[in-house]
């Protein structure tokens, strides 16, 4: 007979039985936890869904949800978030109202208004996992006023004082997930809550980068309307200055080609009144009979006539040549005698000044490459290059002059042009004060100018610079002796 067969039946299924109990304990234990997996699986997804800091609360609700399924019992469940700065207690309240559905009120609490709320100070200062304590009788209704007096926290009706409420708070990085029960928690549902706390843990430091986040984007949205405005108003500003710029620049062109057109106007009306007289002078030498004298006034007479048209004609060019300037539009390249451009535009300049200003005397040469062949230029806009760097010529000796307490001086401004291996050099010279070594470098940024307020806009020598290297390619080189004079020089290259 074997042992087996020795064993009484009833000690068989005594050990069966306990065998048995051993796999179904382990099963529910299983079971528990893969509900509790479950749990905070759920809790998982919702925080890794979070896209801003509004779903904090719908986050919450799910954790407070998966305690119900748990079957956690609780009279309330909460979330804390201590608020170092004001020394309260941010809290996030849950219960279960007459239509079964969950709610939330946000409220602070001091942290000092009573012994509960010290207690969860005292644990987190001790870096515990979580501390509870209970209340019953008369402390519980002192708990429960001074909650009402200083909190949003609404009340249940009448409080019962023979109860006793388990009051629990499970630490997380800045807060607690707190429970109150009417009996103490068991290990095992302890142990789920510091899990859940973890978790929420987690939740809540992908809130504060979310947080984070999103006063970032207000302040760059800030900062972004901010650079808009600014830009807006500097768009708004170089507009103004460049309309400024260009009438400036017009009006001393016209007051330039109106002073030509008006010198030989001048010899037409000269001429004109003149040969009036002797028109009149050889109606009396006919009428008594001097027909030598009458030839000779003739032939007067006639001269004037052909210096009226000589001067008719030289007028007319200036019309025409005008009237091509301001009909161009198109920035088209084409060849152009730069002697003949430098000469134009240094005497529309010299007559432009002079007509606004009467006292205004300068010394002007040229030095002019006879040698040099048309180059493929925008004749219009190195005109106004040339106008530019004439005009502050111009400007600099008089400036020179009108505070130079010694006598003997000559304000003189000179023009070069030469012929180079790889283009040709244009350079305008003066004899003024020169320019400060500190701001040589800024002279061509846009709206940088050291005339006074209402005679300069700053946006000369930049638009000068910008037709010279971007429109045709060239450089435009500065060099300058302070009170000695500065020099301006172009190199433009050939095509």
């Amino acid at each position: 007979m074997s042992d087996e067969k020795k064993i009484p039946m009833t000690e068989r299924l005594a050990v069966l039985e306990t065998e048995l109990k051993k796999l179904t304990a382990g099963l529910a234990q299983k079971n528990r936890e893969i509900e509790v997996e479950r749990a905070l699986e759920k809790v998982r997804e919702k925080a890794l869904a979070m896209r801003n800091s509004s779903e904090l609360s719908e986050t919450s609700t799910v954790v407070f949800q998966q305690l119900k399924e748990l079957k956690i019992e609780a009279v309330r469940t909460g979330l804390g978030i201590f608020d170092d700065e004001s020394n309260a207690i941010e809290l996030w309240v849950t219960s279960v109202s007459s239509d079964g559905k969950l709610y939330f009120i946000l409220d602070y609490i001091n942290i000092h208004v009573h012994p509960v709320f010290e207690k969860i100070i005292e644990g987190r200062k001790e870096q515990k996992t979580f501390v509870s304590t209970s209340l019953g009788g008369k402390e519980l209704l002192n708990y429960y006023r001074t909650v009402f007096t200083h909190s949003a926290v609404p009340g249940s009706g009448e409080i019962n004082i023979n109860t006793v409420e388990y009051y629990y708070s499970f630490f997380f990085l800045a807060g607690t997930i707190n429970v109150v029960s009417r009996k103490a928690l068991t290990d095992e549902e302890q142990d789920i809550m510091i899990r859940m706390a973890n978790v929420f843990g987690l939740i809540y430091i992908r809130f504060l980068d979310l947080k984070k986040l999103e006063e970032q984007a207000v302040l760059i949205n800030d900062e972004k309307k901010a650079l808009e405005s600014t830009l807006d108003n500097l768009k708004a500003t170089q507009a103004k200055l460049v309309h400024s710029e260009k009438m400036a620049s017009l009006g001393e062109l016209t007051a330039g080609i109106a002073h030509e057109i008006q010198n030989p106007l001048n010899f037409v009306n000269n001429f004109s009144d003149i040969s009036n007289e002797l028109i009149e002078e050889m109606k009396g030498e006919l009428s008594g009979g001097n027909m030598e004298s009458a030839i000779e006034i003739a032939d007067d007479v006639k001269q004037n006539l052909e210096k009226i048209l000589h001067h008719g004609k030289r007028a007319d060019a200036i019309v025409k040549n005008m009237l091509q300037h301001s009909s161009i539009h198109s920035g088209k390249k084409e060849p152009t005698d730069i002697n003949a451009l430098v000469e134009e535009y240094l005497r529309l300049s010299y007559h432009g000044l002079r007509v606004k200003d009467k006292s205004f005397n300068a010394k002007f040469e040229t030095d002019l490459d006879h040698t040099l062949e048309k180059i493929n230029i925008v004749p219009q806009q190195m005109g106004r290059v040339l106008l530019n760097l004439i005009n502050n010529a111009f400007y600099a000796v008089n400036e020179k002059q009108k505070h130079l307490a010694t006598a003997g001086y000559e304000p003189t401004v000179r023009i070069v042009t030469k012929k180079r291996d790889k283009g040709i050099e244009i350079t305008v010279m003066d004899n003024g004060n020169g320019i400060p070594q500190k701001i040589v470098d800024k002279i061509f940024q846009p709206f940088f100018t050291t005339k006074p307020t209402g005679q300069g806009t700053g946006l000369g020598l930049s638009l000068a610079y910008d037709i010279i290297t971007k429109g045709h390619g060239g450089e435009l080189k500065v060099e300058t002796n302070e009170g000695a004079g500065s020099q301006f020089t172009i190199h433009l290259p050939a095509e």
